[in-house]
């Protein structure tokens, strides 16, 4: 694999940054082995799922056989694998928000069925990246703070389920490894059979421009009828194709299932990877020689200089002189280090757990945090999280307490374009 420069191709950059970050391969492995020995709430807790649904109520409300659908479809439900394909926006790559996708429809087609759906929250309250899984009722189309309860038709996975459903995930290749536009003629014969009606369909090719398909009669035209919008999963091009065309990524860092899906012939092993690196020293010039720093004790220290030499230095710096660069790399390290993107990058995509392995290599496991910019990110994390808990119980009314809404970064930088 070949790292990416800023010349090459935007989607490429971005694409790269989400797989690198977004669905990390602990997650991967942990889903994975709960969902192999039947365990599918474990698999959905593993990969940062939330279960809204109780298959007992369901069961009394509409009967044995729509609970034993629903429930084998969470069987084969690979969590893991819908983060993986969910739609995503620019420019960090994170879940697009407010978003409620179908999975799966239970009922008669054109009629009004009842719909397994992913929800992410509304932006103010994504903090840990997290979905959630309900049901969604014609009947009962609320979802309590959620801006959009009812299914997106431009985003629906309900003709898509090799994205998420580990029976049909071999499909993948063949219904994303032609040019997109290949595909559309049989993705809407798809779309119409499911809808039951109709012959034209709708490609979104903008925001304002849209190209009809008519798979009828010439002369055919839907009047005042609502056409079908071709789900936008059937408009794209598979981006893991498009990195391993490029050579920016290794087949190895792709999704198991994924990469079983577009080279069958391969077996990579998968080593497990570390988000915290080397825990080795690492080199400073100070006073005319190569010095080392490093954690020992679960702290990262100066490693040639004696104990009284620092103390005298720490005094020094604490009435205002110029310490040791060794311990100025050390304080840099704990305010602003080099690893402080990769470890935003983890915290927003939800990754606590690997942002804080990045900070106890760095750092080690015993250190206070000074401040700085390392310390004013984790404890940002930590209000963001409050404010999703108090989205999830329905405490925080329509929008971010105003203690803990986040207006950093996002708000200063430019927007790209859509993932897709």
């Amino acid at each position: 694999m070949h790292p990416l420069t800023a010349n090459e191709n935007p989607r490429l950059l971005f694409w790269a940054r989400v797989r690198e970050f977004a669905v990390p391969p602990s997650m991967i492995e942990s889903a994975t082995a709960r969902r192999t020995v039947g365990d599918w709430a474990g698999a959905c807790a593993a990969a940062r799922v939330d279960v809204d649904l109780n298959l007992r109520a369901v069961r009394r409300a509409h009967g044995h056989e729509l609970t034993t659908r629903i429930r084998a479809d969470l069987r084969h439900l690979a969590p893991d694998l819908l983060r993986w394909h969910f739609p995503r926006i620019g420019p960090d790559g994170l879940l697009r928000p407010g978003l409620t996708v179908s999975l799966a429809r239970y009922g008669p087609a054109g009629g009004a069925p009842i719909h397994l759906v992913a929800r992410t929250p509304p932006a103010w309250a994504d903090a840990g990246q997290r979905i959630s899984l309900a049901l969604w009722m014609p009947s009962r189309p609320g979802a309590g703070l959620h801006p959009h309860p009812r299914p997106d038709r431009r985003y629906r996975l309900d003709l898509h389920r090799h994205l998420w459903d580990v029976r049909r995930a071999s499909e993948l290749r063949d219904r994303h490894g032609l040019y997109a536009v290949d595909r559309w003629l049989a993705e809407a014969a798809l779309l119409l059979r499911a809808e039951g009606h109709g012959d034209v369909v709708a490609v979104r090719l903008s925001n304002r421009h849209r190209l009809m398909l008519n798979l009828g009669p010439p002369d055919e035209a839907p009047g005042g009828r609502v056409v079908p919008v071709l789900p936008d999963a059937a408009t794209w091009v598979l981006p893991d194709l498009e990195l391993l065309r490029a050579g920016s990524i290794d087949v190895d860092r792709l999704h198991p299932l994924v990469a079983s899906a577009l080279r069958p012939g391969d077996r990579p092993a998968r080593a497990a990877r570390s988000p915290g690196g080397s825990t080795d020293s690492r080199l400073v010039e100070c006073c005319g020689a190569t010095h080392r720093i490093g954690v020992v004790n679960g702290v990262l220290v100066p490693l040639d200089h004696d104990p009284g030499e620092i103390r005298r230095e720490e005094l020094l710096g604490a009435l205002g002189g110029t310490r040791l660069p060794c311990l100025r790399a050390i304080d840099q390290a704990h305010r602003h280090p080099e690893s402080l993107v990769d470890v935003r990058a983890r915290l927003d995509h939800g990754d606590t757990d690997g942002a804080l392995a990045v900070v106890e290599s760095l750092l080690g496991p015993g250190a206070h945090l000074r401040n700085g910019a390392l310390r004013d990110e984790l404890e940002t994390a930590v209000r963001r999280q409050v404010t999703h808990g108090l989205y999830r119980a329905g405490l925080a009314g329509y929008g971010p307490p105003p203690s803990t809404r986040d207006t950093r970064r996002r708000a200063s930088r430019p927007r790209h374009a859509t993932s897709r």
